[in-house]
């Protein structure tokens, strides 16, 4: 790569990084003055999408017809911090995240995060955890449309790793049925350690749904496993728990 190349992809990171500033003083203004979590949700839900329009990053969604107007709860392969932003802008407002707990120590994004309706999950203080879980499976219980990464977080190399199995007892709990969704491009755009993200395309493949009635769907670790399954599936990445070294989590 010359220089040229280099100064080129520098730039569009920086203006990336500009449409991502401008998408959160936007979403900061509507989470602060305006009234209704729906219409706020639906005002940041298209902030998150400016943030690739403004970029003109190609984004591609295949499978809409895959996804139901009933809630549902929908879980995804995780590879980039970009991958929460690129799923809030092109799934429908509804969907709550369900975000990792330290957010909750990064002021402005644990205000935007939650009036904007994202709910946070406790990692590593057990009492916490459980608390936290019990809120989204009351959630999932009450009909609510969630959106997890059940990985839990996301490392530089290529691959699926291990499903947590939490969405899944949420999603059996709630009779909700649940949607895999792939996410492909990001690990590229802007991998773990990187500073500034380099253009590149994206692709969302939602799937079929796993619904209630389907074999397994009662037991949560083997739900997990399906989605996990059907994401690697569709993804040219590798699956990391057939690695000789790969250890329980």
């Amino acid at each position: 790569m010359n220089w040229v190349t280099r100064s080129l992809a520098a730039a569009w990171g920086v203006l990336a990084w500009l449409s991502f500033a401008l998408a959160v003083l936007f979403s900061l203004l509507v989470t602060t003055f305006l009234p209704g979590p729906e219409r706020r949700a639906r005002l940041v839900t298209g902030a998150a999408k400016a943030v690739f329009v403004m970029a003109g990053v190609k984004v591609t969604v295949s499978g809409r017809d895959n996804m139901p107007h009933d809630h549902c709860v929908v879980v995804a392969n995780h590879a980039s911090y970009i991958d929460g932003i690129l799923l809030k802008g092109y799934l429908p407002a509804r969907f709550s995240f369900v975000i990792k707990g330290e957010f909750r120590n990064v002021p402005i994004a644990h205000f935007l995060l939650r009036r904007s309706g994202s709910k946070f999950v406790e990692r590593n203080e057990q009492s916490g955890s459980a608390r936290d879980a019990r809120q989204i499976v009351k959630a999932a219980q009450g009909g609510e449309s969630l959106a997890l990464f059940p990985e839990g977080t996301f490392r530089k190399e290529r691959g699926v790793g291990r499903f947590r199995p939490g969405a899944f007892v949420a999603a059996v709990r709630g009779d909700l049925p649940v949607i895999p969704v792939a996410i492909s491009g990001t690990r590229y755009m802007m991998p773990s350690g990187r500073l500034l993200p380099r253009p590149n395309a994206l692709r969302i493949d939602i799937l079929p749904a796993i619904a209630p009635g389907d074999a397994g769907f009662q037991d949560s670790r083997a739900l997990a496993e399906t989605a996990r399954q059907r994401i690697l599936a569709v993804l040219d990445e590798p699956d990391l728990l057939q690695r000789p070294d790969a250890a329980e989590s």
